[in-house]
């Protein structure tokens, strides 16, 4: 037979505290474990059926135990329940509804009992020990903490932070550093979640706002705020960008950053395993900081597109490799740290671009305004690009221009506007004989040469463009960025648009994402008039009833 295992009351407090300071819980978290390790032990004493309670003193450990029963008038749960007669054997002012407590004598652990209390207990302070890991750790997110490399698993850091463990994934660390087992590292706290194994701390050496972070440690000015770091972009273990600027007219942002000899900025290059960093002045305009952010390379202009969130960068034949840089890293560093897609070309592509756009323009306007070729190349060297900027501009903006008067004026906006007309009903033609739904033709947003472009994808009906979602309806085509394709530089390596990048539907027309969800919306709303209408009988059915009673009075 086996012998009992049993505690004395000292050995149940000194393991009580001893596993609290061990694990940086609360002792009573680790008390309130051994009440029910204690409660689950006697239940299976004397029959799980029983309420059974136990208390254990956290100060003298005095061990209490004891059985609740309810006084009732009829009993239907025995375990649990007692009649008055029995309850007042056992207390004698009881009364019915009293909860009367029965002192049990306290109970000898066996091995099975003491075993299945370890694990009760065990559970528990585990439990306490991840949510104090979480509560520790949640709002850390975006700080720097060093730890020790505990073992590398498939490729994932292990890293000890003292009072748990995060995990550097393959994707955060910089390419090619070798890590190894008790190596001291830093790194940043990315995400902390709450999962069911315990909390998960995920650590990061190649995000932007890690090298922010050792920036603002290096260099006091950043700490203080008196300089800030505007934007930052990072291509791990090679070449990184920073936009700084100051908010003391009399300290060089540029200058803090590098130090005495270039101290400071070394000091982040060795933490980054030599990771090249281009600090670069940060400026409100936003060509000037584009200028700036393709340095080294020279730029002759720049021209904005806001509208597409496009940048077209005009740069020297000689500076072009430059701009672009190894593997295109240059211009993609640039394209993160302006928040914008810059397209680089050389002088004569941008000259060819726009003796192409000029020549295609001044064609359109001399066909649809039927004018001769001096006229038009006049109308797109003012600028106007399209049929409806000639017939809704302001006359005088019109009359203005030199040359031309109000009467050419008037004319030129007449004709623009019966251009437009024709355009429109050929679209409608068009769309009539694709079979396009006349009610999509109500929709908002939608011109009829747009319909056109549905009907010929397909989408003929109100529900072909209700199933549809926004991103499918209205998003852009994704281009590669440029890459030389001429005959003395390397073959272009990927096509111009990759099969994933397809695009929306009415992706060339710019519409915004609100005016897309506007469209969908409108060509769902259909599917719930019959849901408006539907309550309309009920409430008829309560009017005839009500006049139903009123004629029976």
């Amino acid at each position: 037979m086996a012998n009992a295992i049993s505690a004395n009351k000292a050995e149940l407090i000194a393991i009580a505290n001893s596993v609290a300071s061990e694990k940086m819980i609360d002792k009573a978290i680790v008390i309130e474990a051994m009440e029910d390790a204690i409660q689950r032990a006697a239940r299976a004493r004397y029959g799980a059926e029983n309420d059974i309670r136990a208390k254990l003193d956290p100060d003298s450990g005095d061990l209490r135990l004891w059985r609740v029963v309810e006084v009732v008038e009829a009993v239907d749960d025995y375990f649990k329940q007692v009649d008055l007669k029995g309850a007042q054997k056992l207390q004698k002012d009881a009364k019915i509804g009293d909860y009367i407590v029965d002192p049990l004598p306290p109970i000898e652990f066996g091995r099975i009992a003491a075993q299945a209390s370890k694990q009760v207990i065990f559970q528990k302070v585990r439990d306490a020990e991840r949510e104090r890991q979480y509560d520790e750790f949640k709002d850390r997110a975006g700080e720097i903490i060093t730890g020790v490399v505990k073992r590398v698993e498939f490729g994932h850091v292990v890293v000890d932070l003292g009072r748990a463990e995060g995990v550097i994934r393959r994707d955060q660390q910089i390419p090619r550093e070798v890590v190894r087992v008790g190596d001291r590292i830093r790194s940043l706290i990315l995400n902390v979640r709450r999962e069911n194994r315990g909390p998960q701390i995920f650590l990061s050496r190649a995000h932007p706002d890690f090298m922010k972070k050792l920036f603002a440690q290096e260099v006091p000015e950043i700490y203080d705020g008196i300089i800030e770091i505007k934007a930052a972009a990072r291509d791990p273990g090679s070449r990184a960008k920073i936009g700084v600027i100051s908010h003391d007219s009399s300290i060089d942002p540029v200058g803090a950053c590098v130090g005495m000899k270039g101290s400071r900025v070394q000091a982040v290059v060795q933490e980054l395993q030599g990771e090249k960093i281009d600090i670069i002045p940060w400026s409100e305009d936003g060509a000037t900081f584009i200028v700036n952010a393709l340095q080294p390379a020279t730029v002759s202009r720049v021209v904005l597109d806001e509208e597409d969130g496009r940048i077209e960068v005009v740069v020297p034949d000689d500076q072009l490799s430059l701009a672009i840089g190894r593997r295109g890293q240059n211009v993609r560093l640039a394209s993160q740290l302006t928040s914008n897609q810059i397209d680089i070309m050389t002088e004569e592509e941008a000259s060819e671009k726009r003796s192409k756009e000029f020549a295609e323009r001044s064609k359109m306007f001399e066909e649809e305004l039927d004018v001769d070729e001096t006229l038009s190349q006049l109308l797109v060297a003012e600028g106007f690009a399209e049929l409806e900027e000639v017939a809704y501009v302001e006359l005088e903006e019109l009359a203005g221009i030199e040359g031309f008067d109000e009467d050419l004026a008037e004319e030129l906006q007449s004709r623009a506007q019966e251009a437009i007309d024709r355009q429109e009903a050929a679209h409608r033609e068009a769309r009539r004989e694709l079979g396009v739904e006349d009610a999509l033709a109500e929709l908002p947003h939608l011109t009829e040469a747009m319909l056109v472009t549905l009907g010929k994808a397909g989408l003929k009906t109100l529900d072909d463009v209700a199933d549809l979602a926004t991103d499918e309806l209205i998003q852009k085509k994704r281009e590669a960025p440029r890459r030389r394709n001429n005959a003395d530089g390397p073959p272009m390596r990927r096509p111009s648009v990759r099969e994933q990048d397809k695009g929306g539907v009415l992706g060339e027309y710019g519409l915004t994402e609100e005016q897309g969800n506007e469209i969908i919306m409108a060509a769902r709303a259909h599917w719930f008039e019959d849901e408006e209408e539907a309550p309309a009988p009920a409430e008829t059915t309560d009017k005839q009833e009500a006049a139903d009673a009123d004629s029976t009075q």
